[in-house]
């Protein structure tokens, strides 16, 4: 009797499948940091999907958690050779330079956190020399048509944080503002949103020593985020 159980469980071991492999363990670059934001589509023309954060941990990636995402309304489209205008989400690996918020920062965050007042504007004018740059007060070359007036969305930006998507060199006519930041009313115009208590708990975990980045993709494809 005890090797018929013996061989039954070894059967039953021998049946059983592998655990998965996390997804920052298939991707192709993770931004050498130990934690990470995976920001994942079903395919280019999605507007929702899945947004995760990860701990490496004794040399593994394991979840720390999970929400609903939302993108663009045009959908997804590969980072470098996006265009300005288009309602699209750049694809890509990018670092976080810094959170803000029309709402105080929540009580963990370790992030710099800059706190939106009635004269704070993202330039999004392609003239401007402060293109996809916070600016405290409007420049005279930015027009403000062509830049977002942060304390407009208060909900969207009661929290956020800067992706640096075109942010180091920018190139005009790429596209500016795009952050991580609480729901609105549906797709977004480029950026990357989940639910406010989300958001929250990213800005809490998040920890700038451990060099967090955000890698933003589709399961497969072209743009398949372990391209990443």
């Amino acid at each position: 009797m005890r090797i018929l159980l013996v061989l039954g469980a070894a059967l039953l071991s021998l049946g059983a499948a592998p655990p998965p492999v996390p997804l920052p363990a298939r991707m192709a670059d993770t931004g050498g940091g130990s934690q990470l934001i995976t920001a994942q589509a079903p395919e280019t023309g999605s507007t929702t999907g899945t947004v995760s954060w990860w701990d490496r941990r004794g040399g593994r990636w394991v979840r720390a958690g999970s929400a609903p995402a939302r993108f663009g309304a045009g959908g997804l489209t590969e980072g470098t050779t996006r265009r300005q205008g288009t309602n699209t989400t750049p694809t890509g690996l990018y670092r976080l330079p810094y959170a803000f918020g029309v709402a105080p920062p929540p009580g963990g965050t370790a992030y710099r956190y800059r706190r939106v007042t009635d004269r704070s504007w993202w330039c999004q004018d392609n003239e401007a020399r402060t293109y996809n740059r916070w600016v405290e007060g409007l420049p005279p070359d930015c027009r403000a048509a062509e830049a977002e007036h942060l304390v407009t969305y208060r909900a969207q930006y009661a929290h956020a944080l800067v992706i640096g998507f075109n942010y180091d060199r920018p190139v005009r006519g790429r596209g500016a503002g795009i952050f991580l930041h609480v729901n609105g009313r549906g797709a977004t115009a480029g950026c990357v949103s989940v639910p406010e208590e989300a958001m929250r708990a990213i800005l809490d975990w998040a920890d700038p020593a451990r060099r967090p980045h955000i890698a933003v993709g589709t399961r497969s494809g072209p743009t398949a985020i372990t391209r990443y």
